[in-house]
């Protein structure tokens, strides 16, 4: 058994055991709760469901990682998507071509870039703890979309932005293919980058980072501007989605995407933790959400449902802890 357990450490790493242990758990019990759960059409609907809920949880990721927060993940897609529903709009709306969609993107990712510069500089420069200053943030962009569109859709875009949200290459949904080069992207560069590396140091102990001469400041700064441009791509593909942006779109995931974290084997103290295992918690996540539904559930069960999952999974963590020290 010991031997097992070693091999699968190092083809996968210990902290994939949960989320696969959960992925396993979830496809058993749905798939005898209901005969319409192991289908095509299932998977389907997961496929094309899931990146709305992994671009914002990667956005979520880099910050946990340095021991931080980023509470506006949301509320900077919303932004971000009305950017670029601006631009469309002040570019003949419908009419609009791939041009306007173009420098609307762009015009969106920078707003999502803007906003991680400002909380990476005020949590960076003045020690403030980053949950009240993205707590911060968040409050003044869902106030200033609010303002700016008096509460009501902005909607009315071009065909050719619907593939984004609802296409298929070779079976595949585009925006599920849009996550998958996100995921590969968060994963190269925090495996593979020097900027990765400082992440993990700055999450493990700011101080020993600080001494060992990794700018903390300039890494902070990179990691918020980093998740505001992940989670303005999960504002465009919202659009893409709903055909419509409006404040509040995926209010509800900021709960999932911190739970997807957790799941996933990231430390919440920041420090330790991979992509790979996110991933497939996120799966778990979605797959979880659809089989309720095929129940009979509404969205409002599902939700307490994921709200007591992020209680079992930190139980769980924390006997998991305890055992491995008496072991020990």
């Amino acid at each position: 058994m010991n031997a097992l357990a070693a091999r699968f450490n190092s083809v996968f790493g210990a902290d994939m055991a949960g989320p696969l242990a959960a992925l396993a758990v979830v496809l058993i019990f749905f798939g005898f709760a209901s005969p319409h759960f192991l289908t095509g059409a299932t998977f389907g609907s997961v496929a094309f469901q899931l990146p709305e809920l992994g671009v914002p949880t990667l956005a979520m990721l880099m910050p946990i990682l340095t021991g931080g927060l980023n509470l506006a993940i949301t509320f900077t897609a919303n932004i971000a998507g009305l950017t670029l529903a601006w631009t469309l709009q002040a570019n003949g709306g419908i009419e609009a071509g791939p041009g306007a969609f173009l420098l609307g993107s762009l015009l969106a990712l920078a707003v999502g870039a803007a906003s991680g510069l400002v909380m990476g500089l005020v949590i960076a420069f003045t020690r403030a703890h980053p949950i009240l200053v993205s707590l911060s943030m968040m409050i003044f962009l869902r106030g200033l979309g609010e303002f700016l569109t008096r509460g009501g859709d902005i909607s009315g875009f071009p065909t050719f932005i619907a593939p984004i949200g609802h296409g298929s290459i070779l079976g595949i949904p585009v925006p599920l293919l849009i996550l998958i080069a996100c995921v590969i992207a968060s994963h190269v560069l925090l495996s593979r980058s020097k900027l990765g590396f400082s992440t993990y140091m700055i999450g493990s102990n700011m101080e020993s980072a600080r001494y060992s001469g990794i700018n903390t400041r300039k890494v902070l700064v990179l990691v918020y501007m980093l998740s505001g441009v992940m989670a303005a791509v999960a504002g465009i593909i919202m659009l893409a989605r709903f055909n419509s942006v409006r404040v509040g779109h995926g209010e509800s995931y900021l709960l999932i995407t911190v739970l997807a974290c957790f799941l996933g084997g990231i430390n919440p103290f920041g420090g330790f933790g991979r992509v790979l295992p996110v991933f497939v918690a996120l799966i778990v996540l979605q797959l979880l959400s659809s089989g309720l539904n095929l129940l009979g559930a509404n969205q409002h069960l599902t939700t307490a449902v994921w709200g007591i999952l992020l209680i079992v999974v930190m139980v769980l963590r924390w006997f998991s802890a305890k055992f491995i020290r008496i072991v020990k």
